[in-house]
């Protein structure tokens, strides 16, 4: 899976998609040979398993994918179990490094409230990865995450519990690592920021502190708790993707932030609710995720890759 060199496919007021169409091939990027550096610690390659959904498996020392998929999908992407600092400070992570077709070019992604080993989160992620990127999804929760089981009674309590400091602390210092491990190999360039939910709503308050800083573009999917006052302060290009029947992520809030910041850019999803993008549970939801999926991967492309 290439990335392609149309243009983009946004324009001014916010697109609104009602009706899936498979989007046409895209070409390939020319193949780069990333140097091999700290990205490989030598940990083992990271063990999950991917929901009904989903076509492929990691395991402990391969990748592996169903009978549905190529077998080369096999080699597109390592993934590894990384530790961010020391002590009580310290942050796990999983990185996903793009094999083949590695464009030289980081991805922070923020999980939503699950946290960063959830399985959806996972296979996004690899998907991301089989796209050229290398992919680094930090543990902002430090091992507690909302999990399905508590009831919904207690949400605000946890969420209460997610200091807005320590996080954006976390995020930097994720950041930070990742362009130290370019820099190491004579690799300077600024990284991607996506978030799905409560990590959408996080992208906006990073690239706001950032001012372009460390990141060069951004995707939201339905972010959460978004404080669009902040919008102004962000330089970089900043797409927001949702459904038009998602309560938790208003489109008044993401026209807002289209209203205070003119390098934003919002598509909404018709009779789409929270989650689509990344956790689709209707074959008409997958239609609409992979449809979202091509835009972000456009708006990367274009923001990140393109040299201006």
């Amino acid at each position: 899976m290439g990335l392609g060199s149309a243009p983009p496919v946004f324009s001014a007021p916010p697109i609104y998609k009602q009706h899936y169409q498979r989007p046409r091939p895209v070409s390939c990027v020319p193949q780069l040979h990333f140097p091999r550096c700290k990205f490989d610690p030598g940990r083992p390659l990271i063990s999950f398993r991917m929901d009904k959904t989903n076509k492929f498996k990691v395991f402990c020392s391969q990748v592996e994918v169903e009978e549905s998929l190529s077998d080369e999908a096999c080699e597109l992407v390592n993934g590894t179990e990384v530790t961010i600092g020391e002590g009580d400070d310290s942050i796990s992570a999983l990185l996903f490094q793009a094999v083949k077709n590695n464009n030289s070019t980081g991805i922070l992604l923020l999980s939503d409230i699950f946290g960063f080993e959830d399985s959806s989160t996972r296979d996004f992620a690899y998907r991301i990865a089989c796209n050229g990127y290398n992919v680094l999804v930090p543990d902002l929760f430090h091992g507690d995450p909302w999990t399905k089981d508590w009831p919904m009674s207690y949400l605000e309590q946890w969420i209460a519990k997610q200091n807005p400091q320590h996080l954006a602390k976390d995020i930097f210092v994720s950041a930070k690592w990742m362009i130290d491990e370019f820099a190491a190999v004579g690799i300077s360039k600024k990284l991607g920021l996506i978030g799905f939910c409560f990590g959408g709503g996080r992208v906006v308050d990073i690239l706001s502190q950032d001012q372009g800083t460390c990141f060069g573009a951004g995707v939201s999917f339905y972010g959460t708790r978004i404080d669009s006052y902040v919008a102004s302060n962000i330089k970089v290009p900043l797409l927001l993707i949702a459904g038009d029947k998602d309560p938790l992520c208003p489109i008044n809030v993401l026209e807002d932030i289209g209203k205070r910041n003119k390098e934003s850019k919002m598509v909404v999803f018709k009779e789409r609710g929270h989650g689509f993008a990344h956790r689709p549970q209707t074959p008409e939801e997958d239609g609409d995720a992979e449809e979202a999926f091509n835009i972000m991967r456009n708006w990367l492309h274009n923001g990140l890759l393109v040299q201006i």
